[in-house]
């Protein structure tokens, strides 16, 4: 199990690393400030180059159903904002555990899963293969966390499933690193620029 780690900075306060998960949605925040507000989601959707309409729903669905969990004892915002520090507290049931409580990355977890699920191919899933997990992780009673969870990986196949309808091992490695979204945005700001250079 992966621990966090800290550095001391310039003035000797102690700088706690980020956690996997923090990485994970710190995409999102797009000002850096440690807050991530629905328009802030929903340009960071637009980054990895989802369309209007999935970015759009996206951003509620996920601010209305974080915000709360993100900002314990303290009122609800109408703007519905999550906190970057307080993710942990967001994580939901029905998933596969690869994240601990604390928002560790769990690499047991995740080779688990690729030896339970990717029958078709070690190194990937298919479709069909990623229904199967989600009806294995669903857990009784739990329709919000079930919901989440099949939001998740479905937005995530939808997104970077391969030309054989496979989602390879690798990129889902890279969700849970945090490494993927902006690997994503560079891919889609090259692809522009490259579009723009040939015409």
């Amino acid at each position: 199990m992966a621990s966090s780690s800290s550095s001391i900075d310039e003035e000797g306060i102690e700088k706690k690393e980020p956690t996997p998960l923090e990485k994970h949605v710190m995409f999102f925040d797009i000002n850096k400030d440690g807050v991530i507000y629905p328009w802030e989601t929903y340009k960071g959707f637009r980054k990895i180059g989802s369309g209007v309409l999935l970015s759009t729903i996206a951003s509620i669905f996920i601010n209305i159903g974080l915000s709360g969990k993100t900002r314990p004892g303290k009122w609800p915002s109408p703007l519905f904002p999550i906190e970057v520090k307080n993710i942990k507290f967001a994580k939901h049931g029905s998933d596969s555990n690869i994240y601990d409580t604390e928002g560790r990355f769990c690499p047991e977890k995740f080779e688990e899963l690729f030896k339970k699920h990717g029958r078709t191919n070690s190194n990937a899933l298919t479709g069909a293969e990623l229904d199967e997990l989600l009806k294995a992780n669903k857990q009784p009673k739990d329709f919000a966390g079930h919901i989440a969870a099949k939001s998740e990986w479905k937005i995530l196949y939808l997104l970077c499933k391969d030309e054989h309808g496979l989602l390879p091992k690798e990129t889902v490695r890279s969700v849970y690193d945090g490494s993927l979204f902006e690997q994503m945005a560079t891919e889609k700001q090259s692809k522009k620029h490259r579009g723009k250079s040939s015409s």
